[in-house]
């Protein structure tokens, strides 16, 4: 009897033909938890800025207009005027500052069961949906996701509350990926 080890197991060998693939290493649909695109970011900046250039212009010309045209005394003329100025203050705090805080609580993942999104600052909420339950989906590209090169995965599901679940920030090829992961199997219509 000899107190020899057992010679080690091949390192390179095959797995056994019946165990399952394990997913590529770039694969999305594995499961693992991911954040938006790092481009979602200042596609949100922009959009936000947007929208600030949009309320404290039109707001800034509406109360110009005001004051040149209506009777309005002194004192209410200053108080508008600085209400006007706190206005547009915060809304570019919000645009500059916000972005960031919203992309660092939003993420993502899909696995062979579904998709479950993960998104909110203040009120958290997370999607859980099904494969089981997608009638179909979408990709969508406004100007600016164009621009950044991103997309907006959009899941239709069976039901009311919820029928249509966006999914906002991913790249548009990983956008078209997993419109296409998601989809039933066997292509057909998921009812």
């Amino acid at each position: 009897m000899t107190n020899e080890a057992p010679p080690p197991a091949d390192a390179g060998a095959a797995p056994p033909a019946d165990a399952p693939a394990p997913p590529p290493a770039d694969d999305p649909c594995d499961g693992v938890e991911r954040p938006l695109d790092p481009r979602a970011l200042p596609l949100e900046r922009s959009a936000c800025w947007i929208v600030t250039a949009v309320v404290a212009g039109g707001s800034g010309v509406a109360l110009a207009l005001l004051v040149l045209f209506g009777p309005l005394p002194g004192w209410l003329e200053a108080w508008l005027g600085g209400a006007w100025l706190l206005l547009a203050l915060l809304l570019a705090w919000w645009a500059q500052r916000w972005p960031p805080l919203a992309h660092r609580h939003a993420a993502w993942s899909v696995d062979s069961a579904g998709l479950s999104i993960r998104r909110g600052v203040w009120w958290r909420h997370v999607i859980r949906v099904p494969r089981s339950r997608v009638q179909h989906t979408d990709v969508t590209q406004g100007p600016l996701e164009r621009r950044y090169g991103l997309g907006t995965l959009v899941v239709h599901t069976a039901g009311t509350e919820h029928a249509q679940v966006p999914l906002r920030g991913l790249d548009h090829a990983l956008a078209l990926r997993l419109r296409d992961h998601l989809l039933p199997p066997g292509g057909g219509d998921a009812v």
